[in-house]
């Protein structure tokens, strides 16, 4: 006699009645829970993004701000690519 998937399929499911009986019902509840909040995460994002898709379809403008602690030297261009001071002391 051959054993097939759906012989192994039984066998798991008795023994998961026979010997974890007792804490089927907590894991139902824990899964049911779970899905739940999966469900709830997944329309908020549906929602944020209809809502970003709206409101942030205009390009954002910008404008380079130099480092605070680094001021330019009177005699030194500056050319936007100005890189903050390392961090040492």
């Amino acid at each position: 006699m051959r054993l097939e998937g759906w012989h192994l399929i039984i066998i798991i499911v008795l023994a998961l009645v026979l010997f974890a009986a007792p804490k089927l019902p907590g894991m139902a509840r824990s899964l049911g829970q779970s899905m739940r909040i999966f469900k709830s995460e997944v329309r908020e994002m549906k929602k944020d993004g209809a809502a970003d898709a709206k409101d942030g379809s205009d390009p954002v403008e910008g404008k380079v701000v130099n480092h605070p602690r680094t001021a330019a030297p009177e005699n030194h261009s500056t050319d936007g690519n100005d890189v903050p001071p390392p961090n040492r002391a």
